[in-house]
């Protein structure tokens, strides 16, 4: 069983033995992996990290925006003001 286009996301960068590679590629890959292994390469989609899975060294960089947890892009810094900034 192998991963799905769906479960690459766009931005995340991916890493076989230090090479960048593409969705068909990991795609290719993944039809040999075990059930475990699809696994735990879905969670590095989503967390990043590095791995081996069947001798091949993974790496997985994913991206880095800050969404809150309504999945929107934070408005910004809230200031309140002072003391000396009432009126």
């Amino acid at each position: 069983m192998a991963l799905s286009p769906q479960s690459i996301r766009k931005g995340v960068q991916v890493k076989f033995d230090d090479v960048i590679v593409d969705k068909k590629t990991i795609i290719e890959r993944s039809e040999s992996w075990t059930e475990k292994q699809e696994i735990l390469f879905k969670k590095f989609l989503k967390q990043g990290g590095k791995c081996k899975i069947q001798g091949l060294k993974v790496e997985v960089t994913p991206q880095h925006e800050v969404l809150t947890s309504k999945g929107e892009k934070p408005s910004g810094k809230i200031v309140s003001p002072g003391i000396d900034q009432r009126f």
